[in-house]
Order: C-alpha cells, then structure tokens, then sequence
C-alpha cells in the first residue's frame, strides 16, 4: 500500500509518501522522491491531509463508557466520589449494569478507535477481551486499583514474582489523604518495583521522581476535583502519558480533551503528542509502535489539514474529519468518499455509521453491538448513528 502526499505530524512539513508492506511500515520518504504507484496494488492519494501513528490512551476503564458523566458535586478525593454516586445515583448505575459486560467492553473498545486510538491501556481486573481489528489492548503491567481500595496491595506490590510494572490510582484527590497515600505507597515498595502512577492530583516533585511514568487525565480530574496534577512541576522528574478515563467521568472524545490539554499549556505540543505516541508506547514497551517510521507496526491514522501549522491541525482535529485508520496495516476505518474513490474495502466487512453528519465505515459489528446495548439501555444515547 502507498499512502501519497501526506504531511506527517512532528516531522518536516513537507509532503510525504509512507509504503506499507504487509504490517509494516517499509519506507517513508518525501513525496518528491515517490516510488511508482504502480508497484503497489492499493493507492490513497490525499490532499492537505495529516498523518499520525495511531493513538496511544494510557489510561481507560473499557467496560464504564456506556455510563454518563456521574459527579454531583467537586469531591476532595476518589473515595469520597464512589461512594456519593453509589448513593444518589445508584439507579443509573444498576441500569448500566444490566449490559453484558462483554457488550460494555466492546463498545470501549470501538470508543477509542472512533477517535483513532489503535492501542489502549484497560486499568481493570475484569475479563480483557481481544477483537482482531480493534485496539489492541495493553495487558503487559500488574493492576492495583488504589491504595485505600485494593485488598492486600502491600502484598502484591511485594510479590517477587510480579516483575510487571505495577499501575495504580494515587493521589487522586485535594485532600491530605491523598497526599498521605503516596507516600504510603512509596514507603511500601521494598523491592523499587517500576510504578506507573494514575492522576497524581496531590504529587509532589520530590515523590514524583520514584515514578516510572505519570499517567494524566485532566477532564476526569477537573470534571470531579476542579483540579488536577502540577504537570509542569512533575515533568521535571518523570515522563507524563495521557488518558482519557472513561465516560463515566470524562469525555468520551479523545480530541476535545487533547485540545483543553493543550490550551493549560502545561506541555509543549511536542510533549503531549509523545504523550499518546512515542514516550506511552516506550514505557508500556510496544517499542514497535508510537511513531510513523521505517519498520513500525502500520497503525496509521489520517485526518485533513485545516491549519498551515501541523500541530494547530492535529490539535483541532474533530471526528468527523478522521480519513483513514489503518490498524496493522489493515484498514479499519475509512471515510465513505475515500472509499468510494478506490474500491479500497469491500463493504460487506463493514459498517456504514454517521459522524456528524459525515459517513463513515468502520470494521463490522459496531450496529449489532449498538442494537444489542439498546436493549438493556434503551435511552443510551450512542454518540454516532447509523448511516
């Protein structure tokens, strides 16, 4: 496959070519110096379009995005916020519930590529499952889920036989709490296992240094907390990843929370891209994804380009606007004009959906999953619709 005349986010601006062979990416180079399209058997010609390594989202609860955006209040920590929503809304959540999980995960797992995620780090100790042709998920880490919820974390953590990173919730909140469990945490881990840290609201500079990585979630947080980590003290000490959460208290769109991401200005363009590109897949060790170079697995995503400046275009982008995404080198997701040109798919593997009034196809089963979950969760509203 070649992909023609494509400007490549966080590399030179000018127009380039990427040759994907099988699974691979095997060459990129400018597009003045393109190979014959007649070498290959698929070709995608663009205009002002932009191309980035498929999404990296550290941090997702898969099987809680059918629930809405639950808070009533800014909470002084994570505690304090479960145990408000089990009360006052304790109805939305047992209708939530009556979705097979299996249903639940899937469609979180369809959420993130919609937004052009192909990998997805799942922070759970339910049923993981793998679809061809979605994400793929992030399994390679031991779980806690926090400090003051995990059943025997001081002995897992501890456990010689967990060489794993470990990834947990800490900090998450404004209280004294949850500045105190960090340190409880750190004091606990006698054998210096890697930890990857989730929100981190109440870390400091000092604790943040014995953190592998800092996984932040800035809509979640402020949508609960009304604040969220000091970035741009804890970049100091160690590298910042981004997730989204799921919906049950963030935004389900990656990119509207990227772009309030970037408007804090507590990362450089350059450092928040890493953030869902090159530095997640290093510290999840996918080293063979995270950026579009020669020898990368194809997880490719294209979206047009509004803006002379790649990263004001890639910032802005909105769904609607996503071409193409490429998962293995497989397409997975392709606008319905772009496919119409080529006879790039064959329709009967898809699913023809409506984003914002723009038609897509996505890989099958995202219908029969939507008709499924409406019948447990008739008054969910999907944030597509079928075309």
């Amino acid at each position: 496959m070649l992909i023609n005349n494509v400007h490549i986010v966080g590399k030179k601006d000018s127009p380039s070519q990427i040759e994907i062979t099988g699974s691979k990416i095997s060459a990129v180079r400018s597009q003045s110096e393109k190979q014959n399209d007649k070498r290959s058997d698929s070709v995608i010609n663009f205009t002002d379009a932009i191309a980035f390594p498929g999404l990296i989202n550290s941090h997702d609860h898969l099987e809680f995005n059918l629930y809405p955006q639950l808070g009533n209040k800014n909470y002084s920590d994570y505690v304090e916020w479960g145990n408000d929503i089990h009360e006052k809304n304790k109805e939305q959540i047992e209708n939530v519930k009556k979705v097979p999980y299996d249903l639940r995960f899937k469609w979180g797992l369809y959420k993130n590529l919609l937004c052009g995620i192909t990998t997805v780090a799942h922070h759970g100790n339910g049923k993981v499952i793998h679809l061809n042709n979605l994400p793929g998920v992030i399994t390679s880490y031991n779980y806690l889920h926090s400090i003051r919820l995990e059943k025997n974390w001081k002995l897992k953590l501890n456990s010689i036989f967990n060489r794993k990173p470990f990834v947990i919730h800490i900090g998450e909140g404004t209280n004294v709490e949850s500045y105190d469990e960090i340190n409880e945490l750190l004091n606990w881990n006698i054998f210096r296992k890697k930890i990857i840290g989730v929100h981190g609201i109440s870390l400091d500079k000092k604790q943040s240094s014995k953190f592998t990585a800092l996984i932040w979630c800035p809509d979640s947080n402020f949508y609960l907390y009304g604040k969220t980590a000091n970035i741009p003290l804890l970049k100091l000490n160690t590298l910042i990843l981004f997730g989204t959460d799921s919906s049950v208290s963030a935004d389900w769109n990656i990119w509207s929370q990227l772009k309030s991401a970037r408007e804090l200005n507590y990362l450089s363009d350059d450092e928040l891209y890493k953030g869902v590109t090159e530095n997640a897949a290093k510290i999840w060790g996918i080293k063979s994804k995270g950026s579009i170079s020669i020898n990368k697995t194809a997880d490719i995503v294209i979206s047009k380009r509004k803006f002379d400046d790649n990263w004001d275009s890639f910032y802005n982008t909105n769904l609607e606007e996503i071409l193409l995404i490429l998962k293995n080198g497989v397409i997975v997701f392709i606008d319905e004009e772009l496919a119409k040109e080529g006879g790039l798919i064959d329709i009967n593997n898809f699913d023809l959906i409506s984003i914002n009034s723009k038609h897509k196809f996505v890989i099958k089963g995202i219908i029969d999953l939507m008709k499924s979950a409406h019948h447990f969760l008739p008054q969910f509203n999907f944030p597509i619709t079928i075309a």
